[in-house]
């Protein structure tokens, strides 16, 4: 299908700008079909060389769990401590994480050692391959904001830490820590700016060369 309506695009342009990093979740649990329609986009996306270089492990341990918010917090006492005065302050009052609530966590990884593709487009620019595992990201997270799921991107993570933890094989690179749950809040405004963090830039600029 290549003609779509008018509505479907409006439709998209509201899904885009509704897919917010969730960090205030529900408790409640998320159906597993849900949780797998969310994982299925994953075959949807476009990788470079047809690589589909992405690695999914689903954090469900209790023990794995732990390790991974006992490295968020680590991680996040040493980020404050780059800020001093009004901006640490701040920094200290932001929500960076809602591991401890979401229901689901996921670890993404890239597999930069795959042999799937067979190298094409990842010979001269090999970080392609986790710019593919990206792309597929956004797509689980706007089939999530679809079903009325929300995905938070944690950051603020050891990976070499967070690596060992889960034991993952060496060549695995981790993109994206992610929690999915149910939005305890709906907003259009990322929370960063809210609370003054940064502000959006008001439109793209564009240089000419």
């Amino acid at each position: 299908m290549d003609d779509f309506s008018d509505d479907f695009r409006a439709g998209l342009h509201d899904l885009m700008k509704w897919r917010r990093d969730v960090r205030h979740f529900k408790t409640d649990p998320v159906d597993e079909a849900l949780v797998r329609q969310c994982l299925d986009t994953f075959s949807l996306a476009p990788s470079v060389g047809l690589s589909e270089p992405w690695r999914v492990l689903h954090v469900r341990s209790e023990t794995a769990r732990t390790a991974a918010i006992e490295n968020f917090q680590a991680a996040n006492e040493q980020a404050l401590t780059g800020y001093d005065g009004d901006k640490a302050a701040l920094y200290a009052s932001l929500k960076l994480s809602g591991m401890r609530e979401a229901p689901e966590h996921f670890a993404i990884y890239c597999d930069d050692e795959t042999s799937k593709g067979a190298g094409l487009g990842a010979g001269t620019m090999p970080e392609m391959r986790r710019y593919s595992v990206v792309g597929a990201v956004t797509l689980m997270w706007l089939t999530a904001r679809s079903l009325g799921l929300g995905i938070g991107w944690v950051s603020v993570l050891d990976p070499v830490r967070l690596n060992a933890d889960l034991d993952v094989p060496e060549g695995w690179t981790l993109v994206a820590y992610l929690c999915l749950g149910w939005p305890s809040e709906n907003t259009l405004t990322p929370e960063l700016e809210t609370k003054g963090w940064e502000k959006r830039a008001a439109s793209l600029h564009i240089e000419s060369r």
